[in-house]
């Protein structure tokens, strides 16, 4: 298997010491969409959780993209919505998650490097430890679920990197 070093940045021109193979979002695209004002009224949101309107319930997971070659995973933290009836059950069974079946939710972040990313199917895999619910993409033509199925090439991973440069990734 490969492994992956670093990258001359075509952005910035600078070596990078590592390829950059995780990115995420604070919060769920609705509220950048919010003006910002309204946004502690209308949002109450940690690490995990996300409650709009106290009517909207989202949870914070991975989507994990194999890189091709590697053991590696390209991975994308996201917000999903979950009806209000999972997310009770989710805040009931908090301490023990890996108990949970799996759960259908929208995704609710807006994915650079994409089109279209919000509103996708998805399903919620809970995950013993602590470590956040793994998002399974529904299987369509979107390019998003294409790579979750099949994967993408380190190629793919630094254009990502590129695009993103100075951007926010964690």
């Amino acid at each position: 298997m490969t492994t992956i070093g670093g990258y001359t940045c075509s952005c910035c021109g600078k070596y990078h010491e590592k390829l950059p193979t995780s990115y995420g979002s604070p919060a769920p695209v609705y509220y950048y969409e919010a003006e910002p004002q309204e946004r502690e009224d209308r949002f109450e949101i940690d690490d995990d959780l996300c409650v709009m309107d106290n009517e909207h319930f989202f949870i914070r997971g991975c989507i994990e993209i194999p890189i091709i070659g590697t053991d590696e995973y390209l991975i994308w933290g996201v917000w999903v919505l979950l009806s209000e009836a999972n997310y009770d059950k989710l805040k009931e069974h908090w301490n023990e998650q890996e108990l949970l079946d799996p759960m259908f939710g929208w995704l609710s972040t807006d994915l650079p490097c994409y089109l279209d990313t919000v509103n996708l199917k998805t399903m919620v895999h809970f995950r013993p430890g602590g470590i956040r619910p793994f998002i399974e993409l529904e299987p369509t033509d979107h390019p998003l679920a294409v790579e979750f199925r099949n994967g993408v090439t380190i190629e793919q991973v630094q254009e990502i990197a590129e695009k993103l440069c100075g951007g926010n990734n964690d």
